[in-house]
């Protein structure tokens, strides 16, 4: 069945590669970005909006409900990065990291779930992080937001259990996004080697893992934390 799918941040990396499957599975694919559209957006119906701004949610969903239909699967997946030790990190670097990554995935799925209930059908995925568990030296926003995501999504699926939506976190490791690339030399191949498979993953890898938490089979999967990052946060 093709259903109606939003991914935030869908313009590169993660996000895009979440799009093009939904996509290639014969489903109705809205994206939002903040800044540029991808050059290779294809089908996909493009939204700008800024996750941070409440009005400019609304707005990218009454947009896309106006030229899709109510957004069935919602995969939250914009999000940025300051990395900086604590000691040189501002109450802004902080809170702007929060406010994007946790805050505008609950912005998001605030707004999608109501016309899900109604359906009495709904698939949230929320793009997490392995440093959500295991925490990262320099990354201590990032790892806050992305560990705010998995109490943020077990109190949404418990919430919205008894209408059939259900939510979950895919758990990326070190992927080879352009995100990825920016952060430090010495950093990333420390993280990089640290992984047990000893390799980064593949956004398709995480679009794989997002699609399956999506389809009708993972309908009885829900509140979930589903790692896809070469073992990196085993225990954590």
């Amino acid at each position: 069945m093709s259903r109606v799918v939003l991914v935030t941040g869908g313009n590169r990396g993660i996000g895009l590669a979440c799009a093009k499957a939904f996509a290639a599975a014969g489903h109705k694919v809205a994206i939002t970005y903040r800044g540029e559209a991808p050059a290779d957006a294809g089908d996909f119906y493009c939204v700008q909006c800024d996750v941070t701004n409440t009005e400019q949610v609304e707005s990218a969903f009454t947009d896309i409900e106006d030229k899709l239909g109510p957004v069935e699967i919602l995969v939250s997946n914009a999000g940025m990065t300051i990395d900086k030790l604590v000691l040189r990190m501002t109450d802004e670097d902080f809170s702007d990291v929060l406010d994007a990554n946790l805050v505008g995935g609950f912005r998001a799925a605030r707004r999608a779930v109501p016309k899900m209930m109604r359906a009495r059908w709904g698939r949230i995925i929320f793009v997490g992080s392995v440093v959500g568990s295991i925490g990262q030296a320099g990354q201590a926003n990032y790892a806050a937001s992305k560990a705010g995501l998995i109490g943020l999504a077990r109190s949404l699926a418990r919430e919205f259990a008894s209408r059939n939506v259900t939510v979950n976190v895919v758990a990326p490791g070190p992927i080879a996004t352009d995100m990825f690339a920016a952060v430090d030399d010495a950093m990333r191949e420390s993280i990089t080697g640290a992984v047990p498979l000893g390799r980064m993953g593949q956004p398709d890898e995480i679009a794989a893992a997002v699609s399956f938490l999506a389809s009708d089979e993972a309908g009885y999967i829900t509140g979930a934390v589903l790692p896809v990052d070469g073992g990196l946060g085993m225990g954590g």
